[in-house]
């Protein structure tokens, strides 16, 4: 990277004009599970990006949900992000949009709709964009069940992942990430009445708590590895012996051997209750993002950060999982974390710290330049 100090402002660009596309953004609420929320959001967004970008954006429409693609020629850094929210309709109106004492607040603006446009005006700003593609997905929050594919595809030529995913605490970036699996544990026993002759059933309550002790038994605290039993449901009736039961079991764990591992014991669980029958299904939904994937770009960015003039960047691991575990897990560097700074993801006082975002996004853009060159300028 050469000496010559830049500069951290953003050129053509005022923090009002930003604030005002957040505006628009937050104020198009887009729930995960609102097709027809999802779309309008999806018209909001391409029309805000054709603006900012001077282009268009592809409309890929995979199962009902609508994900935005722009292509600067052939993709070598993959900039990501989602427009769906955890918030459904109507949120809006006991938590309303508004900036006051420099702090933004609104339903999804931390989580992440000022990301999608703290990627919009970086790009905008680059002198050239050669090589620059963002992808802006629906449904995230979902686990990007439509998208992971997209995502991955995208991705895989790449020389660098940049999720516009909200930032840690202080604004540090996000260098790991938990990998995520979820399962649904079914149980079948027998139904008897539970006065007159309860010996004749199998409770499939009692072989459900069974496995729930056996499994929370699973996790592994040094290892970072956590196990949870989370859903619960069992039985039809308060005097009938329960024939089914069914719980979900939340893993988060660090390292794909302790995924794996998890997944094996898990699958090697049987039944302790005569006549019970255990059904595991689903299973790992994304890998975990090592500190290997993020290290060459995290000492990038504390570089281009430092020749900013800015704050020195600091790195975390999340126990969260986001689509940068998918671009990790095919062995794209991917380095999360680099959108808002804030806080209160998904909670009511969701919140961005207006005079960090024209830094972050002055961060983010010499960051995509110094990787399109290779650390030369």
């Amino acid at each position: 990277m050469a000496a010559q100090a830049r500069t951290a402002e953003v050129p053509e660009m005022t923090i009002d004009a930003i604030v005002a596309d957040i505006g628009a953004l937050v104020r198009c609420e887009s729930p995960s599970h609102d097709r027809e929320a999802l779309l309008r959001s999806a018209d909001v967004t391409a029309a805000l990006g054709e603006r900012v970008l001077g282009a268009a954006p592809e409309r890929i429409v995979i199962d009902g949900t609508p994900h935005l693609r722009w292509r600067f020629g052939t993709p070598r850094v993959l900039l990501l992000g989602h427009h769906d929210t955890v918030w459904p309709v109507g949120s809006l109106e006991r938590l309303p949009f508004g900036v006051e004492d420099g702090v933004l607040r609104g339903p999804g603006c931390f989580d992440m709709k000022t990301g999608v446009v703290m990627a919009m005006h970086a790009v905008a700003a680059l002198d050239d964009r050669e090589g620059v593609s963002i992808l802006i997905t629906g449904d995230e929050e979902l686990g990007s069940p439509s998208s992971r594919t997209l995502i991955e595809t995208e991705a895989r030529d790449c020389a660098a992942a940049l999720v516009l995913e909200a930032s840690a605490d202080g604004g540090a970036v996000k260098v790991a990430r938990k990998g995520v699996s979820v399962y649904r544990v079914l149980v079948t026993g027998r139904a008897a009445h539970a006065g007159l002759e309860p010996e004749r059933g199998v409770n499939a309550s009692v072989e459900a708590a069974h496995l729930i002790l056996a499994i929370a038994a699973l996790g592994d605290r040094d290892a970072g590895t956590t196990v949870t039993p989370t859903l619960l449901r069992a039985g039809t009736a308060s005097n009938t012996v329960p024939a089914e039961a069914e719980f979900s079991v939340d893993v988060r764990a660090v390292t794909r051997a302790e995924q794996e591992r998890v997944d094996r014991a898990l699958h090697a669980l049987g039944a302790t209750l005569p006549g019970a029958e255990v059904r595991i299904v689903d299973g790992p939904r994304s890998t975990p993002m090592e500190r290997s994937a993020s290290a060459d770009l995290f000492a990038r960015a504390r570089a281009v950060a430092a020749d900013l003039g800015l704050a020195p960047l600091e790195g975390v691991a999340v126990g969260g999982g986001s689509d940068g575990n998918h671009t990790a897990g095919i062995g794209v560097p991917t380095l999360d974390g680099l959108g808002a700074v804030g806080g209160g993801a998904h909670a009511d006082d969701e919140h961005v710290i207006v005079d960090m975002i024209p830094e972050r996004i002055a961060l983010l853009r010499e960051l995509i330049a110094d990787i399109r060159t290779g650390g030369g300028r």
